[in-house]
């Protein structure tokens, strides 16, 4: 018999919401990978990253500890996920970096630059979700934004200076680009995700698996990123259409499997939940509402209806 699901705890956002859901399809691993490409466009976000770590040393550890946090906060507890934002932002009030052309210093915890790093994280997973053949309506898209204003909050931004419609996203890209641009931080971290470094007997899987999964994920950017970047932008039609196979080949894998891998963040909510409150496509559109009114996210309102429009 399964668990009820109402004796645990539903965390933050809870198996009613959409990130519940959203967050646990395989194709959340190329969106992760194209919010880095599109992160390292902003020069004073990505200097931090690179003037404050060994990035090429420490990628792929900072890779699953990125997977980490955005597994804690969306399938722990609200003890873990308050825990790991306090940690982050603990993080990030410690660190600076410093401007070359002017000498400036400047806190890697600046509100400005966490919520770039947050609105390229949320539009590469709407993006990509939503071209992948997931049920992903304007709707469920604008309700995700809404939920996603938690995630915001752990790092230390206000909420209600988040975007949380496709309409608020939009404008604020419109409005942040003509402060972006391609400089040597970008392209580091563009050669990184095109070649990264492995065990000399791991160089045949790269260039098997990794090398379309990344190719696939730059891809994906929106065309004034590619731009940015000095490439042509592929056909986005192609690239849809390349994302949609993608996706349901992934899906394929039976996710008793995809979720075995650690740190097993799923298993451990449907464990303190009930089976019944596992992460399904369904539940994007609303029709798995198990725990509606749970889980602090879902209090969250505005929003409109309209068409997602992917930026640029």
């Amino acid at each position: 018999m399964d668990a009820d699901p109402r004796t645990g705890d539903p965390g933050l956002f809870g198996p009613s919401s959409v990130t519940w859901h959203a967050h646990g399809d395989p194709v959340m691993w190329i969106a992760g990978v194209r919010a880095l490409w599109l992160q390292a466009l902003h020069p004073r976000a990505v200097r931090g990253v690179m003037q404050n770590s060994d990035f090429r040393q420490d990628a792929w550890g900072r890779l699953l500890r990125t997977a980490d946090f955005v597994g804690t906060i969306t399938y722990g507890t609200t003890g873990a996920a308050e825990k790991a934002g306090a940690r982050v932002r603990r993080i990030h009030s410690r660190l600076t970096a410093e401007d070359p052309d002017t000498g400036e210093r400047y806190g890697v915890g600046e509100p400005a630059l966490l919520l770039w790093v947050h609105c390229a994280e949320v539009a590469s997973y709407l993006d990509v979700l939503c071209r992948s053949g997931l049920p992903v309506d304007g709707a469920a898209a604008d309700r995700y934004l809404r939920e996603q204003r938690e995630s915001a909050r752990l790092v230390g931004l206000d909420p209600a200076a988040v975007p949380a419609t496709r309409a608020e996203l939009d404008a604020y890209f419109a409005r942040v680009r003509p402060e972006l641009a391609a400089g040597p931080e970008a392209y580091a971290v563009d050669d990184f995700l095109r070649r990264p470094p492995v065990h000399p007997l791991l160089v045949p899987a790269r260039a098997l698996l990794w090398r379309h999964a990344a190719a696939l994920a730059y891809a994906s950017l929106p065309g004034w990123a590619h731009t940015l970047y000095g490439r042509p932008a592929p056909p986005e039609a192609v690239v849809s259409h390349r994302l949609a196979v993608t996706g349901g080949l992934l899906r394929r894998v039976p996710a008793r499997i995809r979720w075995q891998l650690p740190p097993g963040h799923i298993l451990k909510a449907m464990a303190r939940l009930g089976p019944g409150t596992r992460p399904t496509p369904h539940g994007l559109t609303g029709g798995a509402a198990i725990l509606d009114g749970q889980g602090r996210a879902n209090g969250s309102d505005g929003g409109d209806s309209t068409r997602w429009r992917k930026p640029g």
